[in-house]
């Protein structure tokens, strides 16, 4: 990798940024300035559910020209650009219904739009696709998501061949990419067959949203820590099993239910996850002899284990291997550090990892879904990668960071978005969690990370950024801290606006919505991580210009 000089440039201000800010923006020179690597892939896909997809069947591109006030490059002045433009390579391809639903029109604009067809979808959604060479579908017609409506083209107001992308929820044109992204069909340029589906985020992030919060650190509160994510359901017990064929699932003795859920609300994971190990090893504390391995406790750690992974469950000042609260409340730690929010995938590997069976592992998801089964908050693609944010890989340094001009338009993007409400689980356009926020943003320049805050550093850490020293933070590097999940898992992100006033932009609280906050006192949290960005991109983009 050549070497690449960096040019501190004077503040400059942003437009379109309701706060008044500047911000330090890094110009990169050299030859490979200009350079976007491939971005690493991050775990398996979110289980489908065939709902979305993007509107092309062949790679595409994702044209500079978004949704917000845009220079008109024929009327020649500043407008309202209600969509997005999309332009497919290598040349004019296919347009398909980007979901399932009816043609509400299909014809010639009055306006600019040329040859457009409108899709409505189910709750209020209506897609629509403009400057097409030709139309395919009629008005009234049913369709499939990946179903041809027709063919991408240049009528209407217009300066080339591209597909002008709209998205109307209840009449209101709203912002494409931030849209498809949390319909879990991200515009990243990649090639779907027509017919193909592509996952929906929305309906694993609705449900687990907001599952299990609870306080991280004694006097944080749940309302200035919450970190947004999504969750998934635990996975099904498979096959073979062994002792849950022949033993039922216990009743859980009342106090020992509650350390169960105590522990798991310290944790964010669901109790009954808990419940299934306990039955399992002891049947909830029926059974605490040591066992001929040496295990001990209602949990049955071993010695050296409980050493590295113990915890005081009770406050009492004291860590007990036989002490219930301590065991259990060791039991949600040894899992998250093992991974169990990694995706259903992570969950399998955690418990194999508590106990190195693949029947003990069947033994334990059969008596949790027998107790009620449950959400896990975490990242449903699995994103591999250290869960301690204190220990793990610290990515790739050899990366050419972000251009002047990528870091503009993400910081832009994002500091218009202050004084949106902060809601867990959301995913714009009016409303953020802290992973969301930073994730669209990183989208609006092409490219695309994981949900959550620690699939996103796991992801940084894979091999798609680079951490760096506190003290040497620019603009646009991002800050990961621990919050309620407890202080061995990263919980909350942000963007740096300004190091030198050590601030950010960030979906902060429900009581705080987004704005810009300080980071001064980051360091005394458990967990305190800047990482910067290598120039990637899951595609590239094209110039300004296309209408």
């Amino acid at each position: 990798m050549k070497k690449i000089a960096v040019i501190l440039l004077p503040l400059v201000p942003l437009a379109c940024i309701p706060i008044a800010a500047a911000v330090l923006v890094m110009a990169v020179a050299g030859p490979a300035a200009g350079e976007q690597l491939r971005t690493v892939a991050c775990g398996t896909g979110i289980p489908g559910t065939g709902e979305w997809r993007p509107p092309f069947t062949q790679a595409y591109t994702v044209s500079r020209r978004g949704f917000g006030r845009e220079f008109h490059p024929i009327h020649l002045r500043w407008e309202h650009h209600s969509g997005q433009d999309l332009v497919s390579q290598p040349g004019p391809g296919p347009v398909v219904a980007i979901g399932p639903g009816r043609v509400a029109f299909a014809g010639v604009s009055r306006g600019g739009y040329g040859n457009y067809v409108d899709v409505a979808h189910a709750g209020g959604v209506t897609s629509r696709y403009a400057h097409l060479a030709r139309i395919d579908v009629r008005q009234g017609q049913p369709v499939r998501a990946g179903e041809r409506l027709g063919f991408e083209g240049s009528t209407g107001t217009s300066t080339g061949n591209h597909l002008h992308l709209e998205i109307l929820v209840r009449g209101v044109a709203t912002d494409p990419v931030p849209w498809m992204l949390s319909h879990g069909a991200p515009l990243n340029g990649k090639a779907v067959t027509a017919g193909t589906t592509v996952t929906s985020a929305a309906a694993a992030g609705g449900r687990g949203a907001g599952n299990g919060a609870a306080t991280g650190r004694a006097g944080d509160s749940v309302d200035t820590v919450m970190e947004g994510g999504i969750g998934f359901g635990l996975p099904a017990p498979g096959s073979p099993r062994q002792a849950s064929l022949r033993n039922q699932p216990l009743p859980i003795p009342a106090k020992v239910k509650a350390l169960y859920q105590a522990a798991a609300a310290r944790y964010a994971i669901p109790w009954t996850l808990l419940a299934g190990i306990g039955m399992e090893e002891t049947g909830h504390g029926r059974t605490t002899a040591t066992s001929s391995a040496g295990a001990q406790g209602l949990m049955q750690f071993m010695p050296a284990t409980f050493a590295a992974v113990g915890v005081d469950g009770d406050g009492d000042g004291l860590v007990d291997i036989r002490n219930d609260a301590d065991s259990i409340t060791s039991a949600a730690n040894y899992l998250v550090r093992s991974g169990v929010t990694d995706g259903p995938d992570g969950v399998t590997k955690a418990l194999y990892a508590y106990n190195h069976a693949s029947w003990y592992v069947n033994d334990v998801l059969h008596y949790a879904h027998a107790y009620g089964g449950g959400i896990v908050l975490g990242d449903p693609t699995g994103c591999d990668g250290p869960v301690d944010g204190n220990g793990g890989g610290g990515g790739d340094a050899s990366l050419p960071p972000l251009t002047s001009d990528r870091v503009r338009q993400l910081l832009q993007w994002a500091g218009s978005q202050a004084g949106d409400a902060y809601v867990m689980g959301a995913n714009g356009p009016d409303a953020w969690d802290c992973s969301s926020l930073v994730q669209t943003a990183f989208a609006r320049i092409g490219i695309s990370m994981p949900r959550t805050a620690g699939a996103q550093r796991a992801w940084l850490a894979k091999g798609n950024g680079f951490r760096i020293r506190p003290g040497t933070e620019r603009p646009g590097d991002v800050i990961f801290w621990d919050s309620y999940l407890g202080p061995s898992r990263i919980g909350h992100v942000m963007l740096v606006w300004d190091p030198a006033t050590r601030t950010t932009i960030e979906a902060r609280s429900r009581s705080l919505g987004v704005r810009h906050f300080s980071y001064a006192g980051g360091p005394s949290h458990h967990i305190f991580e800047i990482w910067r960005v290598g120039n990637m991109a899951d595609h590239p983009t094209v110039t300004k210009g296309l209408r």
